[in-house]
């Protein structure tokens, strides 16, 4: 009896402990489209690409691109190809940018 008050303690802590993980990730994914939609929105509406229709934020399209995670797409926030904007870390900070990595990865997959 003793045994199983452990692992039912040991998984409801468990529990809790992803319930924060996930309330955590869940709060910063919207942070992460509110700020998309502030800074990359206006040339990127629903993943796309108003400047190059070969380059949206599409899955398919990143891996074409050789875009394959969230240091990518800060690395191109930051220097970007002709016809886009620089975001430098004063204009979106390092934790921001990661954030909206993080969305584009999640949400245009």
């Amino acid at each position: 009896m003793k045994q199983l008050m452990k692992v039912v303690a040991t998984t409801m802590v468990m529990a809790m402990a992803a319930g924060v993980v996930y309330a955590k990730e869940s709060k910063s994914m919207k942070e992460g489209e509110e700020l998309f939609k502030q800074h990359c929105a206006s040339c990127h509406p629903d993943g796309g690409n108003i400047v190059n229709p070969k380059k949206t934020l599409k899955g398919a399209d990143l891996k074409a691109n050789k875009v394959k995670g969230e240091k990518d797409i800060v690395k191109l926030m930051r220097h970007p190809g002709p016809g886009m904007q620089s975001f430098d870390a004063k204009a979106i900070p390092d934790r921001q940018a990661k954030m909206i990595a993080a969305y584009v990865l999640k949400e245009f997959k």
